[in-house]
């Protein structure tokens, strides 16, 4: 538990409720396995300098994000990745705002850059059919939030692999639930679809022209315009629902 500190009890913030951004954090680091146990609540306590009966609270609301499960007998669990609840707990750090969401949208925008230049590079007509076929999607979805999600979401992950590199193929389809929470809270939101899936013509026809430099461009102009809705979306959804904490934690 190397990155778990004791917390500072001057916080202005209850102690409930600094513990559960502590141990969100420590868990989405990579500290604890997907399907691994966590430490017990004796072992946290004592990290952490607290009572147990707060490190009890964190964890509950902990379980109510989905992000962990109560085993009875065994302990407590990190839910695995392709857990269907896991999306609540990104969704959650959206709206705090964690300096680790901050880190992946940064990550996020790199990657896709680089592969939009090696897809434009390597792309072959398998890929280029395939993506056809998303943007298709996508345009048939105008208004349908869920399905065009799903086909943005696609979309991306087809130019990461039509990238040629394995890798980052790899790395793009481990933060898939990222994109579907960035992307759905996004389109959720937006009264006009048209925007977002421009984006993503120019994104395509510069990657048929095999122009790698245009293809950069055009993620470049994608990424800036996503993150910026992304930001937008976040800061009305916090300023609307006044980040309401989970009654455990209040």
């Amino acid at each position: 538990m190397a990155s778990l500190e004791p917390i500072d009890l001057s916080s202005r913030e209850t102690i409930s409720t600094e513990i559960t951004r502590r141990l969100l954090e420590y868990l989405l680091a990579g500290h604890v396995q997907p399907g691994e146990r966590i430490p017990s609540e004796r072992q946290l306590a004592a990290t952490l300098g607290v009572g147990r009966s707060v490190v009890r609270e964190a964890l509950k609301s902990l379980t109510l994000l989905g992000l962990v499960e109560v085993r009875q007998g065994d302990g407590t669990y990190l839910k695995r990745a392709d857990s269907e609840l896991l999306p609540q707990v990104i969704e959650w750090g959206l709206l705090l705002g964690e300096k680790r969401v901050d880190d992946l949208i940064e990550a996020r925008e790199h990657l896709e850059i680089l592969v939009a230049g090696l897809a434009a590079e390597r792309r072959d007509e398998s890929a280029l059919r395939d993506l056809r076929t998303h943007l298709d999607e996508m345009h048939q979805a105008m208004g349908d939030a869920d399905r065009f999600v799903a086909a943005d979401v696609a979309f991306h992950l087809r130019v990461a692999e039509a990238s040629g590199n394995g890798t980052l193929h790899s790395i793009m389809s481990g933060i898939r639930t990222l994109l579907q929470v960035w992307i759905s809270r996004v389109m959720h939101a937006a009264s006009d679809y048209r925007p977002s899936y421009d984006d993503h013509v120019a994104i395509l026809e510069a990657i048929e022209a095999g122009d790698v430099a245009a293809s950069r461009e055009a993620m470049v102009r994608h990424m800036e315009r996503a993150e910026r809705r992304l930001r937008d979306t976040t800061a009305e959804a916090a300023e609307a629902k006044a980040v309401t904490l989970p009654a455990d934690i209040n």
